[in-house]
């Protein structure tokens, strides 16, 4: 971790401690407890306790934290958006308007996708043009066959159509890495995805998006919101990650023997 990382991180949790006083004082003087609270935001009483006691490291992501914030003071009758404000996410995660090309869309749709859908198209048209043209000589020879029959004492041998040449399919390529791990959001969450030790992909995606990564020896995901992860290991049935609001990480490796997501999951503390 780096200087500016650190001095980042120690920010956060300063401000953090800040709020998180700020609101439990509050919360004491309108005589409301964590439980109360929670029940009318819709987050967890321990997660509220981290946020009053300034336990950084016991929370999600920061811009999952300012969420968490702007809906506590809210519940308390105050200004959520202003309090919310006040706590940085970092320079990394600013709610700006990303360009085109950085969108989960565009990541989904790399260049090279629609040359092979072009590809496709072409053959296709290629295919269907061969087909009719050898349907119409067919047809043709079999219009010949009639105005040339003998007379009716005679049955002229039935002509066999010429065999159609079946429609070639494309078949993908096999996987060349043994770990292969696809992931479908039923809702919007933060996702960060380690190849073989390395990043591969950190930020966050919309519901409905679906995406799949390959690793040599393992890989591992972790999720801002595990209720809205579907993950499937190696062409298996896709199983959620967790409760809904939870953080969760998952390490899949090519040397375990089940398809299922490992027993080892739980939620981060």
């Amino acid at each position: 971790m780096n200087k500016d990382m650190v001095s980042q991180e120690q920010n956060q949790s300063d401000k953090l401690a800040e709020i998180g006083a700020y609101l439990k004082q509050i919360r004491e003087e309108r005589l409301l407890t964590l439980d109360q609270v929670a029940a009318k935001t819709l987050i967890q009483a321990r997660l509220l306790n981290a946020i009053e006691h300034g336990k950084l490291h016991q929370l999600p992501e920061p811009v999952y934290i300012r969420g968490f914030i702007k809906r506590y003071a809210d519940a308390l009758g105050l200004s959520g958006a202003e309090v919310a404000n006040a706590f940085p996410t970092g320079p990394g995660l600013r709610t700006i308007q990303p360009s085109w090309k950085d969108t989960p869309a565009a990541q989904l749709r790399p260049i090279h996708l629609y040359l092979v859908y072009v590809l496709l198209i072409v053959a296709a048209v290629s295919g269907l043009s061969y087909l009719m043209s050898r349907s119409a000589s067919w047809v043709s020879a079999e219009t010949n066959n009639v105005i040339q029959a003998p007379a009716p004492e005679t049955t002229a041998p039935e002509a066999s159509p010429p065999a159609s040449p079946s429609p070639q399919s494309a078949t993908p390529a096999a996987p060349g890495k043994p770990v292969r791990v696809a992931i479908t959001l039923t809702e919007q969450s933060w996702l960060r995805v380690e190849v073989d030790g390395q990043t591969d992909f950190q930020g966050i995606l919309p519901e409905g998006t679906e995406r799949t990564w390959t690793a040599n020896s393992k890989l591992t995901v972790r999720a801002g919101n595990a209720g809205g992860v579907q993950v499937s290991y190696n062409e298996s049935k896709p199983e959620s990650m967790g409760a809904s609001g939870n953080v969760e990480e998952v390490t899949f490796s090519a040397s375990q023997d089940s398809a299922s997501l490992p027993s080892t999951t739980a939620p981060l503390q």
